[in-house]
């Protein structure tokens, strides 16, 4: 069985999610491939979703990991509405949640409190991602 597999022969399944008002998708595409390429099976939600939404897509689509992309400023603010979301639904504990964008070092500590397990900032290495996430993403049972 590859790295990109879980103990169940299922491909790693990821959402690559672009929440609030932040229109700028060019980073999140560039993941979105490069996950596609590592062999996880990938899901984009598209611009301008609610963390609502996002939350939904994860639980729905029974995501592995779930990668926000978010350059808007507002991580601080619709994160820990994502992070709630899961909760409610039973989801966090399943997801390993990834968030990539300019995050200032002194908002980092606070997402990872939200339990954010990772945050990736301009020119993060794609090899190191897909590493992580190999190394990291939850076993089904």
């Amino acid at each position: 069985m590859s790295a990109e597999q879980e103990q169940d022969g299922r491909q790693i399944r990821c959402l690559v999610a672009k929440v609030g008002l932040d229109g700028h998708d060019r980073g999140a595409h560039v993941i979105a491939r490069a996950f596609r390429d590592a062999g996880f099976e990938v899901v984009y939600s598209g611009l301008h979703r609610s963390p609502e939404e996002v939350v939904q897509a994860a639980v729905q689509e029974d995501v592995d990991v779930l990668g926000i992309s978010i350059l808007s400023g507002a991580h601080n603010t619709l994160v820990p509405k994502i992070m709630d979301g899961l909760r409610e639904y039973d989801a966090f504990e399943d997801t390993l949640v990834l968030v990539g964008g300019i995050i200032p070092d002194d908002d980092k500590d606070t997402l990872k409190s939200a339990g954010v397990a990772e945050i990736f900032g301009p020119g993060a290495s794609m090899d190191e991602m897909i590493e992580y996430v190999r190394a990291h993403a939850p076993e089904r049972r």
